[in-house]
């Protein structure tokens, strides 16, 4: 079988430079690159080594946005934290949004980690998690 690991994850956003604004400051990303394409314009973030690409809705017909339920494809990305208390507390701090409050789950491999989620541009549902 082939070797897969995480890549990326890319967003469509109709203003990708405000979108990748919103990872910048609430995370910290960096700007890699950004550059006009044919119909708009797409974004390079590095978040700590994970590569988050967000462009500009392509394609005819344009794929079902995330914001409809239910949904093939994307439902939701993952950040990893190691104070989720913390992290929330700053985020709300900043204005965003949570959907669901810090709660524990238990994991395939029996350990329990903590969760929250919140909405994140163009609808996009982020979780947060500690280990």
């Amino acid at each position: 079988m082939s070797n897969y690991r995480f890549d990326h994850v890319h967003l469509n956003s109709p203003d990708p430079l405000k979108t990748a604004q919103f990872y910048e400051t609430m995370f910290g990303a960096r700007r890699v690159t950004s550059r006009q394409v044919p119909g708009g314009s797409v974004v390079w973030l590095d978040l700590n080594g994970q590569k988050i690409i967000i462009g500009t809705p392509v394609g005819s017909p344009p794929l079902t946005p995330a914001a409809v339920q239910p949904q093939d494809g994307l439902i939701h990305f993952a950040l990893r934290t190691d104070n989720l208390e913390k992290a929330v507390t700053e985020l709300k701090a900043k204005g965003v949004t949570f959907v669901q409050e810090i709660t524990p789950v238990t994991a395939l491999n029996s350990v329990t980690n903590t969760i929250s989620y919140f909405v994140a541009p163009e609808n996009v549902l982020v979780e947060l998690q500690q280990y």
